[in-house]
C-alpha cells in the first residue's frame, strides 16, 4: 500500500529534474505534478488529488536521495505526535563553482541567520519553525492539508505561510537531518538577486512591520542598506561612522575564509565575500520596497 503522495509544482516550460531520483526510491511514492505559474495554486490542487496519509512536497528541481522516502516514513513511525516534517536542501558537489558557493552562503549564519539551517545538515529539532524548513523538501499527515492550505496570493514566502499557520493551528513541526534533498541553485549574480529580492519583497505581505519588529533580524539587512546609502553624509558628520562598514567586512571576509575551509573548496573564497553582499542588500532592498509598497501602494 502506498503511503506517500510527492507533489512538484512546476512552471510552463521548465525542465523536472527530480523524476529520476524519484522512480530511484527504495519506497512506493503516488507521484503528482501539477503544472502551473502559481506554486501555491499547484500544491493546493495537487492535495486536492492525493489519497495517502502521508503528503510530500518538493521542487522540480529537487534530488531525493534513494532513502528519502524510507526515511520519511521512518520518521513518523518513530515520532507519532509529529504533524510535519522536513529536513535540509543541500548542494550538490556536482554543480558549478557560483551555484557550490552561493549554496555556501545560504548555509552560512553571516550569509542567511537562522534559515541557514535549511541549507545545511543540523541536529535533529522536534520544534522547528518556518526559519528551519521549505517546500522543496516537507512532508505532512493529510489532517494538516485538510486544515492548512499554501497561500495562492504569495510566492516566494509561500512556504513560511504555511508553516507559520499551521504551527499558530497547534500542529507540531519537526526538522530532521535524515531527510535530505539536493537543490540547483541560481547560476548567476542576476538570478541570486532577483531571488532574494523577491523573498525580502514578500516577507512584508506575510508578516505586518509589527509583527516583524518582534523578528529583529529580518530588519537587519534594511538597515543596513539604509546605511550604506546615507554613509556618504554620516560620513560628513564624523569619520567615525565608517567603523561598521569596516567591521562589516572584517567579519564579512572571515566568514569567507571560515566558509571556503569548512566545505574544503578554497576557490569559493574568492566568491563569498561578494555573494554574502549581494544577498544582504538584495534582501534589505526587497523588504524596504516592499514595506513602502504595503504601505503606500507603490
Amino acid at each position: 500500500m502506498t503511503k506517500l503522495s510527492l507533489i512538484i509544482p512546476i512552471g510552463p516550460n521548465r525542465k523536472l529534474y527530480a523524476l529520476d531520483s524519484i522512480k530511484k526510491q527504495n519506497e512506493k511514492i503516488n507521484t503528482i505534478i501539477e503544472e502551473g505559474s502559481n506554486p501555491s495554486e499547484n500544491r493546493n490542487n495537487g492535495i486536492k488529488k492525493s489519497k495517502t496519509k502521508l503528503i510530500g512536497f518538493i521542487n522540480a528541481h529537487s534530488i531525493l536521495p534513494e532513502k528519502w522516502a524510507s526515511e520519511v516514513i521512518k520518521f513518523f513511525g518513530e515520532h507519532p505526535n509529529i504533524d510535519i516534517v522536513g529536513g535540509p536542501q543541500l548542494t550538490s558537489k556536482n554543480d558549478p563553482i557560483f551555484e557550490r558557493a552561493s549554496g555556501y552562503a545560504l548555509s552560512s549564519v553571516f550569509g542567511a541567520a537562522e534559515a541557514s539551517t535549511r541549507y545545511k545538515i543540523k541536529e535533529l529539532n522536534l520544534n522547528a519553525n518556518e526559519k528551519h524548513l521549505t517546500s522543496a523538501n516537507l512532508i505532512c499527515k493529510r489532517k494538516v492539508a485538510e486544515k492548512i492550505k499554501f497561500d495562492e496570493s504569495l510566492w516566494p514566502g509561500e512556504d513560511p505561510r504555511f508553516l507559520s499557520d499551521a504551527k499558530n493551528y497547534g500542529f507540531k513541526i519537526a526538522y530532521s537531518p535524515d531527510i535530505v534533498v539536493y537543490h540547483k541553485r541560481r547560476g548567476t549574480f542576476n538570478g541570486l538577486i532577483k531571488q532574494i529580492f523577491n523573498y525580502g519583497l514578500t516577507r512584508p505581505k506575510k508578516e505586518g512591520l509589527k509583527e516583524t519588529i518582534k523578528k529583529p533580524i529580518f530588519l537587519v539587512p534594511s538597515l543596513f542598506l539604509l546605511y550604506i546609502i546615507f554613509l556618504p553624509i554620516l560620513i560628513m558628520i564624523h569619520f567615525m561612522f565608517v567603523i561598521p562598514l569596516i567591521l562589516y567586512w572584517i567579519l564579512n571576509f572571515s566568514f569567507s575564509l571560515y566558509e571556503g575551509i569548512k566545505n574544503k573548496e578554497i576557490v569559493s573564497v574568492f566568491l563569498l565575500p561578494i555573494l554574502f553582499f549581494v544577498i544582504h542588500i538584495s534582501y534589505g532592498l526587497g523588504f524596504l520596497y516592499g514595506t513602502l509598497n504595503n504601505r503606500f501602494k507603490l
